[in-house]
């Protein structure tokens, strides 16, 4: 919009030359005046915020990240406002960004900085119950300590961060970082309570041989009870995902502990350093549905998968505990359970979860994001629980999500995401995406799965996340109606050691 300044010249004492000469210079000025705000109306002209989903939200972070020259410290999602918040480091950096419909937030502490630092943790202050993770939020490295770390640990630990002064803070957690399995060696570590009436409903999931189980229903497998995370197809074949530390406690998977009902067989399990497993269906005719249960007697189609974002709105199912809800608080997390094992590139949320949840999925409306890890607390007194990222165990494994009629599907309208926008159709590759600190995507999902999401107009569908900090998205976006999103980079996971007996 141009805005013109209206001089108000006096006429009562101008001669007709006086007058001539005015009225010339009230012509330039107007002139000027027309001209400048084009001259001015650069890329750089602040812009109220606007809101985001968090697909578009991922797509323009890495595009100003990109534009900045990598010189962005992270960014997040301020809900419930669905403002995008990028953290920079100067002021010019900062109307670039606000140019773009993004708040700008000057801060201290560089990604290299950032990075620097979880390196030296990883060297200094390896110890059996601590986390960290990179939090936008704060500019920080936040690190948990859970119960256990105390005396020479805490001593440790605190030597650690103490040289990393204004770089990290440390809090502490009542519980004890511990997977959410139950059964075997570390059966009830995490204590809790009894299971939700949702969660016991849903423990043998509905399953028969030709519609298999569904996301969050129960699986038992040797003395442990997981939780289905997502029905995905590998090769053709249908199968689903859980976590790893699950996968490697027994090689065949039922719908009950008497393993009357069985599911599958395991077919890649990856822990530690990773945390996720696939299932293979027994029966190669099976048609699991691509749902979550919701633990009430309703279900939520699972059309997709996307990457996380620090403030995206997520839910959890599981088969312990039922339906629960809360905020992705942290990317690319390390997590440290003790005996060894050591995971890294979790989602950090403060969704609670408990023994027997392990496996289950988080996901945000239609959208596939996480597999059930571990973590801290409980559902009666809260806590907090990572997971792993659905797209790197989808690219590690070659899956895509959805098995037997949920390959109908694609293409079909999304739903919402956790943000309230609505998902445009279209099929494409659901993500890539990096981690939180700004490095490579380590994996982007395999291309053919389903639709990704766009915002509320239907822009961005299909597109692929970047890391926490906007940069190196993996994959390509797609047009507004989510088709060919271009595939994301397929780095496998580094196969983790073989937990044996008792990893959970």
């Amino acid at each position: 919009m141009i805005q013109l300044e209206v001089l108000e010249l006096s006429h009562r004492h101008v001669n007709k030359r006086t007058g001539a000469i005015t009225g010339a210079v009230a012509a330039v000025v107007a002139g000027v005046a027309i001209l400048l705000p084009h001259a001015n109306a650069s890329t750089n002209t602040p812009q109220p915020p606007e809101t985001f989903s968090s697909q578009s939200a991922a797509l323009l972070a890495a595009s100003l990240n990109a534009d900045l020259g990598g010189k962005t410290a992270g960014w997040y999602l301020d809900a419930p406002a669905r403002h995008l918040v990028v953290n920079v480091l100067s002021d010019d950096d900062a109307r670039r960004v606000q140019s773009q419909g993004a708040i700008a937030k000057v801060v201290r502490n560089t990604m290299p900085a950032l990075r620097d630092g979880v390196r030296t943790l990883s060297d200094t202050a390896s110890i059996p119950g601590t986390a960290w993770s990179i939090d936008p939020k704060t500019n920080q490295i936040v690190v948990l300590a859970d119960r256990t770390v105390t005396g020479t640990k805490m001593a440790t630990l605190t030597r650690a961060t103490d040289r990393l002064s204004g770089l990290v803070s440390v809090k502490r957690t009542s519980g004890e970082f511990t997977p959410n399995d139950s059964g075997g060696r570390r059966q009830g570590a995490a204590g809790g309570s009894s299971p939700a009436a949702g969660g016991t409903g849903g423990q043998t999931g509905g399953a028969n041989a030709t519609t298999g189980a569904i996301g969050g229903s129960a699986i038992f497998g040797g003395r442990a009870q997981c939780s289905l995370g997502f029905n995905v197809t590998v090769q053709g074949a249908p199968a689903f995902i859980t976590a790893g530390h699950c996968g490697n406690e027994s090689k065949t998977w039922a719908a009950d502990q008497a393993g009357s009902q069985p599911l599958g067989t395991v077919a890649d399990s990856r822990f530690p350093k990773t945390d996720f497993s696939l299932v293979k269906y027994d029966d190669p005719t099976t048609k699991p549905s691509s749902t979550v249960d919701l633990q009430n007697g309703s279900t939520q189609q699972i059309t997709q998968a996307a990457d996380a974002a620090v403030g995206m709105k997520v839910q959890r199912s599981g088969s312990r505990t039922g339906l629960k809800d809360g905020t992705v608080t942290g990317l690319d997390a390390t997590v440290n359970y003790g005996n060894g094992d050591i995971v890294n590139g979790l989602i950090q949320t403060d969704v609670c979860a408990e023994p027997g949840d392990s496996g289950g999925p988080m996901f945000a409306g239609d959208a596939a994001v996480g597999l059930t890890s571990g973590g801290s607390g409980d559902c009666t007194q809260g806590g907090e629980t990572f997971f792993q990222p659905v797209t790197a165990a989808l690219a590690a494994t070659g899956a895509v999500i959805g098995a037997g009629d949920a390959g109908d599907n694609a293409g079909a309208a999304g739903g919402d995401d956790a943000n309230g926008n609505g998902a445009s159709a279209g099929s494409g590759n659901a993500t890539g995406g990096g981690d939180a600190n700004g490095n490579d995507a380590s994996a982007g999902s395999s291309a053919g799965s389903t639709a990704g999401a766009g915002d509320a107009n239907g822009t961005d569908a299909g597109a692929g996340s970047g890391d926490v900090n906007g940069t190196d998205a993996g994959a390509g976006s797609g047009d507004a109606n989510g088709t060919d999103a271009g595939a994301g980079s397929t780095t496998g996971a580094t196969t983790g050691a073989d937990g044996g007996d008792g990893q959970q």
